[in-house]
């Protein structure tokens, strides 16, 4: 069975959960990573000198970074063509994963931790604000991206849809205004409702 390191808070654990539940496949989920601790025991650092979570674990073969083990599960696990075979669809794909993790990723990421992790008498607003300034003209590409199509990579569920759909989870859960951005909106309620959502996009932050 799969083991998978990492707490469940970590947007990037959620990924993974995600990709794992889309795939019907066991695993077993061992919670590391900042209140847990583990990350920085020589064990762990041996396979992850990172020392981020998450870490996948198959016995004779560990991976670490989120999009990767994306990909790796979704190659490894053909049979819900979550990855494009042909290779223009598979780079469309790749492109979006990519995009997430440095482009919407970080301009979100400073009003998360502010809103979330940062007691109320120490957040600054002026961080929010820059924030929300940076990550809204990116949610209105990605609402211009569904307008004629399903899903991110065209009109099947792919790997693409996964890193983003964490990301909105993790973005419309923040106490804030949100425009709106019906394409989006249509296509997140859409992963929402697949089963393998639960527990990857139904909780709270943290």
């Amino acid at each position: 069975m799969l083991k998978l390191w990492g707490r469940i808070s970590s947007i990037n654990v959620r990924k993974v959960v995600f990709t794992a539940q889309l795939l019907e496949l066991p695993f077993e989920r061992i919670d590391a990573g900042a209140a847990f601790g583990v990350t920085r025991t020589p064990g762990y650092l041996a396979r992850n000198p990172n020392a981020l979570v998450p870490l996948l674990d198959e016995g004779d073969f560990t991976l670490w970074e989120s999009n990767v083990i994306v990909r790796y599960l979704c190659a490894k696990h053909p049979q819900r063509g979550l990855y494009p075979q042909e290779l223009r669809p598979r780079f469309d794909a790749e492109r979006w994963m990519d995009w997430q993790q440095t482009t919407l990723n970080p301009a979100g990421r400073e009003a998360f931790i502010q809103l979330i992790r940062t007691p109320e008498e120490k957040r600054r607003p002026e961080a929010i604000a820059a924030s929300v300034a940076a990550t809204e003209p990116l949610l209105a590409m990605v609402d211009a991206q569904l307008a004629n199509q399903a899903y991110m990579a065209g009109d099947h569920l792919t790997m693409a849809d996964i890193p983003i759909a964490c990301e909105m989870h993790r973005w419309w859960g923040l106490p804030l205004q949100h425009p709106d951005h019906p394409n989006l909106r249509r296509w997140y309620q859409a992963m929402r409702q697949l089963p393998a959502a639960r527990g990857a996009l139904d909780i709270p932050l943290s």
